[in-house]
């Protein structure tokens, strides 16, 4: 896996972190992002070249700045910015032609669980993606009853969403893209605003899901204990990649792009 320095742009050949760590992982690329740039409406350039791979199976933290790009890259994934990019999610290009079908694959989850709950109650928001795909009853229902046990929610399904605390509502939210049955999980700041024992609950969960993920986060204690691998972003530029335990080793490159060593 490479690792990218801005300073000094060496690309260096290191041990793959999902390897050295003993993770499962396939060699089929999940997601791959190819020199992708992007220009909002008032001239901002957010995104300069980035380019990235993730294989099936990786668990990968994006860290980086406020303003970094993170979040401009995370919504480009499923086509909510540009719906023709240099992308592909498990060898299906992004285009308009293949917008449905690409956001069934990436699973995004938002920060504010509250922008992605909106139904009366938890039943009716996890089944809402299966049902905009035209599934049949019993498949919905055994989607729904699926992602629900494996967030561990089942008993919540007849709840109300708007009356759960933020730390159920963020697995809830989760559940809502597992039942598209997603090939990459995709997360923004899951951490934020929990408790330390809903925090601890969430990366007990992350851990156990048998998903690629990809999840944009500030939380490093996080990032050390659950991630294998890392990419940092700056500038709207990937900055570096590779293995977590030797990136958060350089002290020097982690105060650089604003981030420290926890």
């Amino acid at each position: 896996m490479p690792v990218i320095h801005k300073s000094a742009p060496i690309v260096i050949n290191l041990t793959s972190p999902a390897a050295a760590n003993g993770s499962q992982v396939g060699s089929a690329v999940t997601l791959a992002v190819e020199n992708l740039s992007f220009h909002y409406p008032d001239g901002h350039l957010a995104l300069k070249g980035v380019s990235l791979k993730i294989t099936q199976g990786e668990k990968v933290a994006l860290v980086g700045p406020n303003g970094a790009g993170k979040s401009t890259l995370m919504l480009h994934l499923n086509g909510i910015l540009g719906h023709d990019s240099p992308i592909q999610v498990a060898g299906l290009a992004l285009s308009k032609a293949n917008l449905a079908l690409i956001r069934a694959k990436v699973g995004l989850v938002f920060q504010n669980p509250d922008d992605q709950l909106f139904s009366p109650t938890v039943f009716e928001d996890v089944a809402f993606g299966p049902l905009h795909m035209g599934l049949p009853e019993v498949e919905v229902r055994a989607r729904v009853a699926r992602a629900l046990e494996q967030v561990r929610m089942s008993h919540y399904a007849e709840r109300l969403s708007h009356h759960l605390s933020v730390g159920e509502k963020k697995r809830i939210a989760i559940a809502t893209v597992l039942a598209m049955d997603p090939e990459i999980l995709v997360l923004d700041e899951p951490s934020a605003g929990l408790d330390p024992r809903a925090r601890r609950s969430l990366i007990n969960l992350l851990r156990e899901l048998p998903l690629t993920m990809l999840v944009s986060t500030h939380d490093m204690l996080m990032v050390r204990e659950l991630f294998p691998r890392m990419i940092i972003m700056d500038e709207g530029r990937v900055v570096a990649d590779g293995p977590t335990e030797i990136l958060l080793d350089d002290v020097g490159l982690l105060e650089a792009h604003g981030l420290e060593r926890p």
